[in-house]
């Protein structure tokens, strides 16, 4: 097993999938007061409150997905904050421009909400898998589920490949 393929890989992948949460923690840091009245503009009470609670998620669960320390634990907040945000602050189907031509709030609000239930997936799958599949691995079975790729190989004499990395 490389280095490549154990650790590079997975670790790109996790930085790719967290690294815009720093970001946004960072933004509402800078434009508190625009943060806070976003916060206020949902039903749910507690603005500054609510605001200090995503910025607390936003650096710490990433750091926990990137380094491996809990990071189920942490990609399952992380997929439920982006779920909450979703329908409390891009509800699309509140703005009556949603299928007017050219520049629409609803189809902005809509493409957001979209894609914080991507993300939502994608931590999923941080929570759901066991272990790294080996790039190698990947690579000779393209088309393979993650469990099937995942499942040991047996060499013609029965013996079961090192191919794999087990937790």
């Amino acid at each position: 097993m490389s280095w490549w393929n154990l650790a590079a890989v997975p670790l790109l992948a996790r930085i790719f999938l967290v690294m815009l949460f720093p970001f946004s923690a960072l933004d509402k840091i800078v434009y508190w007061k625009d943060a806070l009245k976003q916060a206020e503009s949902s039903f749910v009470p507690g603005g500054a409150v609510l605001v200090v609670i995503a910025i607390v998620i936003e650096l710490l669960a990433p750091a926990c997905i990137v380094l491996g320390w809990h990071d189920r634990l942490a990609a399952f907040v992380l997929s439920g904050f982006c779920v909450v945000t979703a329908v409390l602050y891009h509800p699309f189907w509140s703005f009556a421009d949603f299928w007017t031509p050219g520049d629409s709030k609803g189809r902005r609000h809509f493409w957001d909400f979209l894609k914080n239930f991507g993300l939502a997936g994608g931590l999923l799958l941080v929570v759901i898998m066991a272990g790294f599949v080996p790039v190698t691995r990947v690579i000779r079975q393209p088309l393979s589920s993650a469990p099937a790729a995942a499942a040991p190989e047996h060499s013609a004499t029965g013996a079961i490949s090192s191919d794999r990395n087990t937790p």
